[in-house]
């Protein structure tokens, strides 16, 4: 390695080069030039009373220590009927996972372990999936057939997902463009994840088998804020229908992304849509990065078939001043390896996302794929070095580097080097390609890491343990009476009742539009007043407070109607709310006398306004007349709040 080479001032060269914009700074014309397009894959549960293929209970969670039973598998690939292995099960196997099954028994049987078949297909659930298909405008199946996606990260124990179409070819309406559905899937939800470290991956099966829909769109977002918009609005018209589950864990999306020129890479389980913009226009900059990547390799190297790495055995004592991260390998007793790549100069600290350069894709395939946990390597790239210039020359002799070269040194138990060797020349080999597909975990800070090799579009083939399921118009007809208000007629209801825009996201996510328009048009409470008290006030208390279990934003309309008969101002909800938001049991007389409120009349009232005015003369304030309006005012609101409109009150005053 020359000194004159600096990673840092690689890695912002590079930043430049390829044209990286901050997606604050972005602009559709950046999007365009690059190619971005993005397609969503959003799950969301249902509200059923059991499990998709079994009666165990659909809904109950465990701790993570509350279990009966411990099952340990190892999934192992096997021949296609046409004679080929499929690379996402060739990598899972490299890994040599151990997968352990915690098992609790009141929310699984011996289904969920793939001991028994599967029983019919719970009802509930393909009606819900149904009426919600019918929402999205989607066409309805005439028979609904079980088929079996493979998943082979050990997620589900049979190795694959039961799935079925319901709904294909519909669309949803965004404000500025219509966003193509490819389909509507009904199908069981994964274990949850509890640990994954080293050679072990627990699960928890209490979310196993439990119902899901999967709503597909065609890749028509164009930049990311569109994606982010048509991911809400799926989220909004599921919930909608009050038949899907919330919270945590109960609707997830998967989304898909390339740039010009790149490949479908899927960012996996992100958990909330806020993060969907800063995620989708990394992972576009990600793919353009290693396509430039790609374009600098095609001018160093003529014969990419050619071209070979080369490893060596480093002895510990090659390092005169080792890293901490290094001692600690050796303490452990595993091996040092160096990998040498030739004519990778200036490629290791190219940059691929904010914080991040092309060798952390190196580091998170060891993590995942040798399993050798973080951290696993240190490079002759590193941007901020943990080894001396003196030990990255030691390491260049041994591995006979060229002075264009780039070296990896990782470390790890002598059982995994050989798949790490493996990792780090499969990836350096990728790199004259471009883009490999993979499927990437995402993080709040926008940025991913690899997870897995992306399936193949073979992995679906059919059930045989489930007979098909004719669907009789008659019956789909009947279920269409159940459908409520698209999402786009409740926008525009809302604009025309002048709600303000701002509060929109918030009434729609936790679908109150339903209560909100019950309180406006039964009780003619003012829709603006209503609106923003739902909107921003609601949402501010649902921000500060916990919420109890017994809390129903429901039964908001019950204190509505409470204040309407009692003939009290609506104001004084927003002090009666966060009260009766943390203590839902407490009836709402007992929440005013909580509040120490008494009535009073609107003549009260007004009887103390001359009382008020001779006290600010006699204090010897300003004589101006809007201090004085306010001050009485100050005086007056605890009293009226509840009692009398304060804008009455103020004309008054």
């Amino acid at each position: 390695m020359t000194r004159s080479f600096d990673p840092k001032q690689n890695y912002e060269a590079s930043k430049q080069a390829i044209g990286y914009v901050a997606r604050k700074d972005a602009t559709q014309a950046d999007y365009d030039r690059i190619g971005f397009m993005s397609g969503l894959e959003v799950h969301q549960q249902l509200k059923t009373e059991r499990k998709l293929f079994c009666n165990c209970p659909a809904g109950i969670y465990h701790d993570h220590d509350d279990y009966h039973a411990e099952i340990i598998r190892h999934m192992r690939p096997t021949l296609s009927e046409l004679g080929e292995y499929d690379g996402t099960a060739l990598m899972e196997f490299k890994t040599r996972k151990e997968i352990v099954y915690r098992i609790n028994n009141e929310t699984a049987c011996t289904y969920e372990v793939d001991d028994t078949p599967p029983f019919p297909v719970d009802r509930q659930a393909l009606e819900i999936s149904i009426v919600i298909s019918l929402l999205s405008k989607l066409n309805i199946v005439g028979e609904v057939h079980v088929t079996r996606k493979q998943y082979l990260d050990g997620s589900i124990p049979t190795g694959f997902q039961r799935t079925a179409i319901i709904g294909v070819e519909g669309e949803i309406a965004l404000r500025n463009k219509k966003i193509r559905l490819i389909q509507l899937s009904l199908e069981e939800d994964s274990c949850r994840e509890i640990s994954d470290v080293g050679h072990v991956r627990v699960y928890k099966t209490d979310r196993l088998g439990m119902p899901l829909i999967e709503t597909v769109t065609y890749p028509d977002m164009v930049n990311p804020d569109e994606v982010r918009e048509a991911c809400d609005y799926i989220r909004f018209l599921n919930r909608s229908t009050g038949l899907v589950r919330t919270g945590i864990g109960a609707g997830r999306q998967d989304v898909n992304v390339s740039c010009r020129g790149g490949h479908r890479v899927e960012i996996k389980g992100v958990a909330h849509t806020q993060w969907i913009p800063e995620l989708t226009h990394n992972e576009a900059f990600r793919q353009w990065a290693l396509l430039n990547v790609r374009e600098e390799l095609k001018k160093r190297v003529a014969e990419p078939a050619n071209w070979k790495c080369r490893v060596e055995e480093i002895p510990f004592g090659t390092f005169s001043f080792p890293c901490d991260d290094i001692k600690e390998a050796n303490a452990r007793g595993e091996k040092l390896y160096a990998v040498n790549l030739p004519h990778f100069q200036g490629l290791l600290s190219f940059f691929t996302q904010p914080g991040k350069c092309l060798a952390d894709e190196y580091s998170d395939r060891l993590k995942v794929i040798a399993c050798i946990e973080k951290p696993n390597m240190v490079t002759s790239e590193d941007l901020n070095p943990l080894i001396a210039n003196d030990d990255i020359e030691r390491i260049r002799e041994i591995t006979q580097a060229g002075t264009q070269d780039a070296q990896i040194i990782f470390w790890g138990p002598d059982e995994d080097i050989e798949t790490a060797i493996d990792v780090i020349t499969e990836r350096s080999e990728m790199l004259f390609d471009g883009i490999p597909p993979e499927t990437r975990k995402s993080f709040e800070d926008g940025t991913t890491i690899f997870e897995r090799v992306l399936p193949g579009a073979d992995r679906m083939y059919p059930d045989t343990d489930t007979a098909p399921i004719p669907l009789a118009d008659k019956y789909i007809e009947e279920l269409r009476k159940r459908i409520p208000e698209d999402i786009s007629d409740r926008i525009q209801q809302m604009a025309e009742w002048g709600i303000p825009e701002d509060t929109y996201t918030f009434i729609l996510s936790k679908n109150l539009y339903p209560v909100m328009q019950s309180i406006i048009q039964q009780l003619d409470y003012s829709p603006r007043f209503t609106g923003t008290f739902f909107g921003h006030f609601l949402k501010s208390v649902v921000g500060k407070y916990k919420k109890s279990d017994d809390f129903s934003f429901n039964r908001l309309y019950d204190l509505f109607r409470f204040l309407k008969e009692e003939k009290l101002d609506p104001e004084i909800a927003r002090l009666m709310l966060p009260l009766w938001y943390q203590h839902p049991k407490m009836d709402f007389e007992s929440l005013l006398t909580q509040l120490k409120f008494k009535r009073y009349t609107a003549e009260e009232i007004e009887e103390k306004v001359p009382f008020l005015k001779e006290k600010y003369a006699a204090v010897g304030r300003s004589d101006d007349p809007g201090t004085m309006r306010k001050w009485v005012m100050g005086q007056l609101r605890p009293v009226a709040l509840g009692n009398m409109n304060l804008r009455e009150l103020a004309e008054k005053v």
